[in-house]
């Protein structure tokens, strides 16, 4: 027995309400359970109650033993001196107010019902499972299904404008220093997200407003904070990156000790750090006002468009520094451009809507219902369970499905668990 359930019960009244005494036999009629409270103090604030004759308003507090209340302290803690009703699983003893006057119990073992009980145990039931639901998932119906994943999306959504929000107190709210930073951070991919990250961090935007009209500049830039201008290499367009870094470096007072490594293993060539970072270049290099044509796009055309960009004419011959291979034009691919549009794009166009008080949420769910399904092990393990996911609306609220919820075992705030308890 988890106490969250008995939450769940008292705040959705999933017990027999007629007939209620508490332990003392006094009738005991519900008029409202109160608010929910996820912070200190009781669990419910200002419950409207009728016990015995008298009418009361204030707090509810519950607990699975009625000795909680002891163990916890309560006693000794005049918050709860406002507490009109103690409800608990199991009443093992009497329990009073800080002056000492007893407060009404009420034990709900016996009015809970019997199938919501067995429900409740079978979900939780301890054994080795991905997630709690995992016998069941297939059945979920589809409505439900539907509803909560499209939630759940803007719940992720969400959950990204935090991130945004907190990089733009940090850059005196310019968006289009966020935009960089979350842009880098995903040029990188999940082996080298975190460095690139790091790498736009120890940049200040200015630095490359200053240097994204010249290519070369902003590619030296970006080699150079990234550890990558320290090889021995001898090539003409290597060492012209190099000068270009070491003036870069004296003009701007620039450190790269806080970037972490950058990685090339077991990565495709294709997504080799040197190569993402000359298309990120050429990105900025293009668009001057990058940001303003983000916001100003609303088809996924337009953002294909804007992000028809491949690298300088070096790396259309190389991976690395060092070794030449076959000619190729590395432009950005349509699904690289899909990720972008799923981590960063969205999230940052729904962020900045939210700030001036828009709302585009039919636009966002548009252009994310367009994007395929994306594939990781999260996502493969609940299609496994029931072929769910088809695009990014999908995928990414089962994302947050799996680590919002059932990670942390919320099946009581999840569509899906309220639905298997409820059958």
């Amino acid at each position: 027995m988890r106490e969250d359930f008995l939450h769940y019960i008292w705040k959705y009244k999933k017990f027999q309400i007629n007939n209620l005494k508490t332990t003392a036999g006094e009738p005991v009629v519900v008029t409202s359970v109160g608010q929910h409270n996820y912070n200190s103090g009781s669990d419910f604030f200002n419950a409207k109650l009728k016990i015995g004759e008298q009418l009361w308003a204030g707090n509810v507090e519950i607990h699975i033993n009625a000795s909680d209340w002891f163990l916890h302290n309560h006693e000794q803690d005049p918050a709860y001196d406002n507490v009109i009703l103690h409800v608990v699983w199991e009443d093992d003893t009497e329990v009073f107010r800080k002056n000492s006057t007893p407060i009404p119990t009420l034990v709900l073992k016996n009015v809970v019902d019997e199938a919501l009980l067995t429900n409740y145990q079978r979900l939780f039931a301890k054994e080795n499972k991905w997630i709690n639901c995992e016998g069941s998932f297939a059945a979920t119906d589809a409505f439900v299904l539907t509803n909560w994943l499209e939630r759940l999306y803007f719940e992720r959504l969400e959950r990204k404008s935090e991130t945004i929000e907190s990089l733009l107190q940090a850059s005196n709210n310019d968006w289009e220093a966020v935009l960089f930073k979350m842009l880098t951070k995903n040029f990188g991919l999940k082996v080298n997200g975190d460095s690139f990250f790091s790498l736009a961090q120890s940049i200040d935007f200015s630095i490359v407003r200053k240097t994204q009209s010249n290519l070369q500049a902003l590619e030296a830039l970006l080699f150079g904070q990234a550890g990558l201008l320290n090889q021995d290499v001898e090539n003409a367009y290597y060492s012209a990156l190099e000068k270009e870094y070491q003036f870069l470096k004296v003009k701007f007072k620039l450190s790269n000790s806080n970037v972490l490594p950058i990685q090339f293993f077991r990565l495709r060539p294709p997504n080799f750090p040197t190569i993402r970072l000359s298309q990120l270049a050429n990105l900025y290099a293009t668009h001057q006002n990058l940001f303003s044509k983000l916001i100003e796009g609303n088809t996924l055309e337009d953002f294909y468009n804007l992000f028809k960009v491949s690298t300088s004419e070096f790396w259309k011959t190389h991976y690395t520094f060092q070794k030449e291979s076959k000619a190729s034009t590395k432009m950005l691919s349509k699904s690289f451009i899909d990720l972008l549009l799923i981590n960063t794009i969205l999230p940052i166009k729904f962020s900045y809507a939210k700030q001036k008080g828009q709302e585009i949420d039919a636009e966002i769910l548009e252009i994310a219902s367009l994007l395929a399904s994306e594939k990781n092990s999260i996502v493969n393990a609940f299609n496994s369970l029931k072929k769910v996911s088809k695009t990014s609306i999908d995928s990414q609220a089962l994302i947050q499905l799996k680590t919002a919820y059932c990670d942390k075992h919320k099946c009581l705030q999840c569509a899906i668990g309220n639905a298997l308890i409820n059958t």
